[in-house]
């Protein structure tokens, strides 16, 4: 390999829900390029039901057969004791942590009329909180050692909605808030924080497509974003969107939007002015939650003729 290639020999990497399907692939992928992979994968139905050991551990051995090095574990990645002790075990064997990526996830899809409040519950709790447990669990150990990779895995049903998931919806968009903000807090530690949104042919979707589709949307296509998400020279508080071998950046944006002043303000002059502060041109990309409230500051001095420094 060139220079230039992305490895990670010397790197250990824990991946959630590598059992099967995108984990699976993010896993072999990582070993292929020398990680030493933690397995974790509870073995459950794409419901969530059910418990078993056996997946983890046969993506070990495929990894072990091939001459890299795993192990497997199989705790809910919402069960706090559990994550502790795979974060436990993976130091014990091998001393760090520098790669997570947070992919365990359920289905349990329901229109939001008919969804029993405990599976809108238990989808959070494994998405989001989940992922949160696995993250912080390692954040410590990355902070200490001035390096660290974590991607979160979101979903276009998250980010552009998808009906009867407004569970799942709900915890892919929180990957997002949750991405900007330790995206901030890890930087000065070297810590990269991105999120992948794929599509792929897995257990969780294949009734949704034709066979056809099925063999463009393999989830070994989406696994090259997710090692280049994790490289050394990553980007930070990057969403990637992936499918079929395509690659896009997905943002969120703003609008210049509109200024009310005074007798002004009004719920009728915003609906008089909704076609403007919905115009696209101009529209940026806010770095941080306070460059939206400057933004505002701002636009009101200037619409009242007033000076402010606010640098």
């Amino acid at each position: 390999m060139a220079d230039t290639d992305i490895r990670f020999d010397g790197r250990v990497a824990i991946v959630t829900g590598a059992g099967t399907g995108l984990g699976r692939s993010h896993a072999l992928g990582l070993a292929a390029r020398g990680a030493r992979v933690m397995v974790n994968d509870l073995g459950v139905s794409r419901d969530g039901q059910g418990a078993s050991s056996e997946a983890a551990e046969a993506v070990a051995q495929e990894i072990r057969d091939a001459g890299g090095e795993a192990m497997a574990h199989g705790t809910d990645v919402s069960d706090e004791a559990g994550v502790t002790d795979m974060v436990a075990k993976v130091m014990a064997e091998w001393g760090r942590v520098d790669i997570v990526v947070n992919n365990a996830g359920i289905l349990r899809d329901k229109t939001f009329a008919k969804m029993d409040i405990a599976d809108f519950r238990k989808v959070v709790d494994v998405h989001l909180i989940g992922t949160t447990l696995v993250t912080r669990a390692c954040w410590p150990i990355m902070r200490e050692q001035k390096y660290g990779r974590v991607v979160l895995t979101s979903s276009a049903s998250g980010i552009f909605g998808n009906f009867g998931q407004s569970n799942y919806g709900a915890a892919k968009a929180g990957m997002i808030g949750l991405m900007n903000v330790l995206h901030m807090e890890g930087a000065r530690d070297n810590i990269r924080v991105n999120t992948l949104a794929p599509t792929a042919a897995t257990r969780m979707t294949e009734e949704l497509m034709p066979a056809d589709a099925q063999e463009l949307l393999a989830p070994e296509a989406i696994t090259p974003g997710l090692l280049f998400l994790v490289g050394e020279n990553a980007p930070s508080k990057f969403i990637l969107g992936a499918g079929a071998g395509s690659f896009a950046q997905i943002r969120i944006y703003e609008t210049n939007g509109i200024t009310l002043t005074d007798d002004e303000n009004t719920p009728e002059a915003v609906a008089a002015q909704f076609t403007k502060l919905s115009d696209p041109e101009g529209q940026v990309e806010l770095p941080d939650a306070f460059s939206q409230t400057k933004k505002y500051v701002a636009n009101a001095a200037q619409a009242r003729g007033l000076s402010l420094d606010w640098s």
